[in-house]
């Protein structure tokens, strides 16, 4: 009988080892990516039927007994019934995350059974040209903040004259409330390989590097171990699956800045060099890495093309709202009864997500504000949250679809301690590059403190206007979207921010929203 747990970074911070040690005196143990039921972890699952039946949260002390239930077929306090009819499972569309949890990771085998490599196989009977005509047709955007047309990007690398072209993937997901990259390279990290190889051979290129954050051992590991095994299968090197295409990749690790998330700080850091933001143009797309056009795109951009490019852009282009296309692999964290990734079309309300997916709040207290688009993400009021989870339908309420990790908070959580958070996370993570960000946000922690011991007359005027400054004069992202937090916590509980002597936090929004 086959058994599965999670070898994922958080189902083994929960015990999965010690589960899966404990199962394997009795069965044949498959170490799977994790269904992304954080709550449940370590799940285990049997498979009775060709049924796979779920088990969990499963502690090495339920062992014994769950050992007697599994042979058995018998009842057993944990038992969830079939994981793929969980509430939770059902309702989502899942594509780019479709065989996370489901396959052994390192299987090339199994990756294959379960529809890979039809992408790629597709793309060498297509040809380049027709590759990145069919990811533009797709709508496909950056799904790691920018949103930037994924299409249009490899158009670019691909009509640019040079003698070596480079794929780089963006895996240095340094935002809190984030770990779709590490969930999809832990879980299936021969899909990020495949899209890669795809991209590759769509624009030129004959060499990619995974750039991935040194906080993430199990993801470093995995994506090795898979890339060893897709050379061994002939999906990399010198021909991929015989198709005379050269494409070839390889893990390189970050120091842990969170400023090398931005493309050119990363590029500069690959190089060897200080992870610092470059100026503007040139574009990466025609002088990235080692001044050569470069493909730069997130974990979840490259592990969607292999779904595109086997059903069709336009297939992939029906679903989302608006600009938005496709499916988004939602991040729900923070005070949250039910927190996990969630992958669904774009469209979804952030009530729907925040209060019938993730339950609402962990401690049972209204919901008062979720962070979306990680740290430097605004804050959207619960009575906003009927917007449509799309880049341009949170864009008109001053919000960020970011990174789409979504963090969530209850009535008692002080918004000019998370404002004044935003701004510290900016000032230390700043790269240095440019004044706007480097002193801007230091200047704004010590305005922040000045509200918080009571001079909000002067201080609130004068953060507003660093705010502004720091929006447009930034040289990146890191300093242009730390105003978001600030600026939304201060436009929508005005109240947080003033009487902080006689006024306790949290309690006049409420009547504010009525």
């Amino acid at each position: 009988m086959r058994v599965w747990v999670p070898l994922d970074a958080a189902a083994k911070a929960l015990g999965a080892d010690a589960v899966a040690e404990a199962l394997a005196r009795d069965f044949t143990v498959t170490r799977n990516g994790t269904r992304g039921m954080v709550w449940l972890e370590p799940l285990v699952e049997v498979e009775r039927d060709g049924v796979r039946y779920g088990y969990g949260p499963v502690e090495p002390g339920d062992v014994p007994g769950l050992v007697e239930a599994i042979r058995s077929g018998a009842d057993h306090p944990l038992a969830l019934g079939p994981a793929e009819e969980l509430p939770w499972m059902k309702g989502q569309m899942r594509l780019t995350f479709a065989r996370v949890g489901v396959i052994d990771p390192f299987s090339v085998e199994e990756y294959e059974a379960h529809g890979g490599l039809a992408g790629l196989r597709r793309a060498i009977e297509m040809g380049p040209e027709k590759i990145v005509e069919e990811v533009t047709e797709s709508g496909l955007r950056g799904r790691g903040g920018a949103g930037f047309p994924t299409g249009i990007k490899w158009k670019t690398v691909a009509g640019a004259k040079a003698v070596r072209k480079y794929i780089v993937c963006n895996a240095d997901e340094g935002d809190s409330g984030s770990f779709a990259d590490r969930m999809l390279m832990e879980g299936d990290p021969l899909t990020l390989i495949e899209g890669m190889a795809i991209a590759g051979i769509g624009v030129g290129a004959v060499q990619g590097y995974v750039y991935i954050r040194s906080e993430y051992p199990d993801s470093i590991r995995n994506m090795e171990i898979a890339i060893e095994r897709a050379r061994r299968a002939g999906i990399l090197g010198d021909s991929v699956l015989g198709s005379g295409h050269a494409y070839d990749m390889e893990v390189r690790t970050g120091a842990g800045a969170y400023v090398c998330g931005e493309e050119t700080s990363l590029l500069n850091s690959l190089e060897g060099k200080r992870g610092v933001v470059r100026a503007k143009p040139p574009i990466p797309a025609l002088e990235g890495f080692l001044g050569r056009p470069t493909v730069v795109n997130n974990v979840i951009s490259l592990a969607s093309v292999p779904w595109i490019l086997t059903h069709g852009g336009a297939e992939y282009a029906k679903l989302g709202i608006g600009r938005s296309k496709g499916t988004i692999p939602i991040q729900i964290a923070g005070n949250v009864k039910y927190g996990g990734l969630y992958e669904a079309a774009f469209g979804m309300s952030l009530r729907e997500i925040i209060e019938d997916i993730g339950g609402g709040t962990a401690s049972g207290r209204p919901v008062k504000a979720a962070q979306v688009g990680g740290p430097l993400g605004a804050y959207v009021p619960h009575w906003n949250f009927d917007v449509p989870f799309g880049y341009e339908e949170l864009g008109n309420k001053d919000a960020l679809l970011g990174h789409a990790g979504i963090t969530v908070f209850d009535d008692t959580a002080d918004m000019l301690k998370l404002a004044r958070f935003a701004m510290e996370f900016c000032a230390v993570e700043s790269c240095g590059k440019c004044t706007p960000c480097r002193i801007g946000s230091i200047r704004g922690v010590e305005t922040i403190d000045r509200i918080a011991a009571g001079d909000d007359a002067d201080g609130i005027p004068i953060l507003k206007d660093l705010c502004n400054t720091m929006k447009w004069g930034s040289l990146c992202a890191l300093g242009g979207f730390a105003p978001f937090p600030v600026m939304s916590a201060l436009t929508h509980f005005p109240d947080d921010f003033s009487g902080r002597g006689d006024q306790r936090p949290g309690t006049k929004y409420r009547e504010a929203a009525e």
